[in-house]
């Protein structure tokens, strides 16, 4: 049994934008994705809505995505792929970080699997590194403006050049979602589900292939 660690937020979770609940298993990329897989495959969904990088939330800093790290590494072993897709959340006006800031912070996360995984399970699993969507234009007239304002559009652009480079230095293979799928109109941050189709479309390539 090959097993897939999907590690994220909202987006990995299956935030509907239409009503603020949860897409279907089938709908979600991550279900998808484990339907296409197959039999052979074990697709573990570990997403969180809210969920950074390194960052604490002022309010919720449970959503820090390296404190919840190891324990979910422990849990799920052994671990084949690790598909992270975290950054999002990081360009909330609150962190004020810069797009080099977050993709350092998505470096220390890689730095956790590689590390721990090596000491725990005896091998390091291949990481999928993913880019995230952009926030969309229309984020002015979104429920989650408070949270993220237009600066946020630009600087999501900005976060697959710097995720790059941390995927060339760490050995990770990197994907850019923002190639393939944009965040939908209701909300200018979550995914539709025809966009969640053709993430588990591009991410099932990719994990054939490696």
């Amino acid at each position: 049994m090959i097993t897939v660690l999907c590690y994220g937020d909202s987006n990995t979770y299956g935030y509907n934008p239409a009503n603020g609940m949860r897409y279907p298993e089938n709908i979600r990329w991550t279900g998808r994705l484990r339907n296409m897989l197959g039999k052979d495959y074990c697709v573990i969904e570990e997403g969180c809505n809210g969920r950074t990088t390194i960052f604490d939330d002022p309010v919720e800093g449970w959503k820090n995505g390296l404190g919840y790290l190891r324990p979910c590494l422990n849990t799920h072993k052994p671990i084949d792929f690790v598909i992270m897709m975290l950054g999002s959340n990081d360009l909330k006006e609150v962190f004020h970080a810069t797009p080099k800031e977050i993709a350092e912070g998505a470096a220390a996360l890689v730095q956790v699997i590689q590390e721990f995984t090596e000491e725990k399970q005896g091998f390091v699993p291949k990481i999928i590194l993913v880019s995230p969507p952009h926030i969309g234009e229309g984020i002015r007239n979104s429920v989650f403006y408070e949270s993220f304002r237009e600066n946020a559009i630009c600087r999501s652009k900005e976060l697959s050049g710097y995720y790059r480079k941390v995927a060339e230095k760490y050995n990770c293979i990197f994907f850019d979602s923002a190639r393939y799928v944009e965040a939908s109109k209701e909300d200018s941050l979550h995914l539709t589900p025809e966009a969640h189709k053709k993430l588990a479309e591009e991410l099932y390539n990719v994990v054939m292939e490696n």
